[in-house]
């Protein structure tokens, strides 16, 4: 157990390093979490700071997770190594997981992150590359057909669950696992975005497909 909280912590460190923040801090101390949505995320970077700046974020906050399942999992950490009695199943979702969980609650900056879309999705991609391709395909079909990021990422992680359920059942019960865990997590991340759909008030990112072709807002 000694190895898979020492994992477990080293991810959630990992995870921990906010994009768009160390992004902020090389562009002259810019705090997205005092802009637009407050949220540290890079749908909030891209509508304050520009598509540079929401490029770079995103390629810290999905590269940080693939590398902690790339590296974290398979590490002979010194005077403690690899211990037999623990699946190693557990260990390599466990340190993907963490990951996603030090994003959205980072000890660097006070606990306030992002929502962990992003760093899911890398993950996912990573580890199951179908899985991913099917997810990031119904959260392009969400966004387009709506406009509403945080629908197409909800629905995008309970997508997950369904594929990896249907597709990968019972020979991958970890990752199942781990796609439960990751959209139950993205839906309480969520849940302000939730309550801002059901009254009306959330903002849309891009104008629904629909409203486009009749000309509609």
């Amino acid at each position: 157990m000694v190895e898979l909280g020492l994992k477990l912590t080293l991810s959630y460190l990992i995870g921990s390093v906010i994009g768009s923040l160390v992004v902020g801090y090389f562009r002259g101390g810019v705090d997205i979490r005092t802009v637009g949505s407050g949220n540290a995320g890079g749908t909030n970077a891209l509508r304050t700071q520009g598509k540079a700046f929401a490029f770079w974020v995103m390629v810290i906050d999905v590269g940080k997770g693939i590398l902690a399942v790339a590296v974290v999992p398979y590490l002979d950490v010194p005077g403690v190594g690899f211990d037999p009695e623990i699946d190693r199943g557990l260990v390599l979702y466990g340190v993907a997981f963490a990951a996603i969980a030090g994003h959205v609650f980072p000890i660097w900056f006070g606990f306030r992150g992002g929502k962990g879309g992003a760093t899911a999705a890398g993950l996912v991609l990573y580890l199951a590359p179908p899985v991913g391709i099917a997810v990031i395909c119904v959260w392009l079909v969400v966004v387009l057909l709506t406009g509403y990021v945080g629908l197409a990422t909800i629905t995008a992680g309970l997508a997950s669950v369904a594929v990896v359920g249907l597709m990968l059942l019972p020979q991958e019960p970890g990752l199942f696992a781990f796609a439960c865990c990751t959209a139950a997590l993205l839906v309480y991340t969520h849940r302000g975005n939730i309550r801002r759909m059901l009254n009306g008030t959330e903002s849309r990112f891009t104008r629904p497909v629909f409203s486009r072709l009749l000309g509609g807002k």
